[in-house]
């Protein structure tokens, strides 16, 4: 063969694995496409700064086609997200207790307002009591709740449900499909500390979470460190000053079993 014609070989060798290198970049840019998605309000482009949200659920391998469920999801910053990755075939429940929808403050009303996201369906919901089919969705997002299934408002004017987390766990494994996955994102406790900061701190320890969805016939298939902060002591409440914004946050990833 001569060396004219080896060099046209190689240079088409290149040029397919150029070709598939760019395919394979593109479809993972599908979650950084969501994120720089027109139309995204001046307050979820602040929070993206922090919350590092294509990385996130580019681990979850959410996309189009899907039904997904954004878990006690307030104003639904992740909700929309969701809704450009699922695309018009797909579809997002973003789900709220009846604190939560206090809690965001006409934060999710605002978002679906005029049919704005048409694959997202907002729901009050019982967490204990979920009027869902069984094994109909493919994904949940817990993004810092997890916590506030253990916690217990002592206030007399408590607004927050008493609930059982074994029992809310038990129902989102139910409508899970086996094979599907969780995001779940939390403020880290101190280790061995189980969930008895919930309350207090806002924050649960990682093992114990793990420890939770293993029980459940979960498969812990994945991680991040991006928001982890070290230097955090985990005494501060998570969702005040002087703790606000500077909390360690754990990541992860569970698939269900497929039995």
């Amino acid at each position: 063969m001569s060396t004219r014609i080896q060099g046209v070989l190689v240079c088409l060798a290149l040029a397919g694995t150029a070709v598939f290198a760019s395919a394979a970049s593109h479809a993972a840019d599908v979650y950084d496409a969501a994120v720089q998605h027109a139309g995204r309000s001046a307050d979820d482009l602040k929070r993206d700064q922090s919350e590092h949200a294509a990385e996130l659920l580019r681990l979850t391998g959410i996309k189009s086609g899907m039904r997904v469920a954004d878990v006690m999801a307030g104003g639904g910053y992740y909700s929309e997200l969701l809704s450009y990755l699922v695309g018009p075939s797909g579809h997002v429940l973003l789900l709220n207790n009846t604190a939560y929808d206090k809690w965001s403050e006409g934060g999710w009303e605002k978002r679906l307002a005029g049919n704005r996201l048409p694959n997202v369906e907002h729901r009050t919901v019982d967490l204990q009591h979920l009027d869902l089919p069984d094994r109909s969705l493919d994904a949940l997002l817990l993004i810092k709740v997890y916590h506030d299934f253990y916690w217990i408002d002592t206030d007399p004017k408590a607004v927050w449900p008493k609930m059982d987390a074994a029992v809310v766990l038990d129902q989102l494994t139910r409508v899970l499909k086996p094979g599907g996955v969780v995001l779940l994102e939390d403020h880290s406790a101190k280790a061995g500390t189980g969930s008895a900061d919930a309350g207090t701190l806002h924050r649960i320890d990682e093992a114990y979470t793990v420890r939770d969805f293993e029980k459940r016939g979960f498969k812990l298939i994945g991680k991040s460190d991006l928001l982890r902060r070290p230097q955090d002591e985990r005494t501060l409440v998570s969702y005040t000053s002087p703790g606000l914004g500077k909390t360690d946050r754990f990541v992860l990833v569970f698939r269900k079993n497929a039995s």
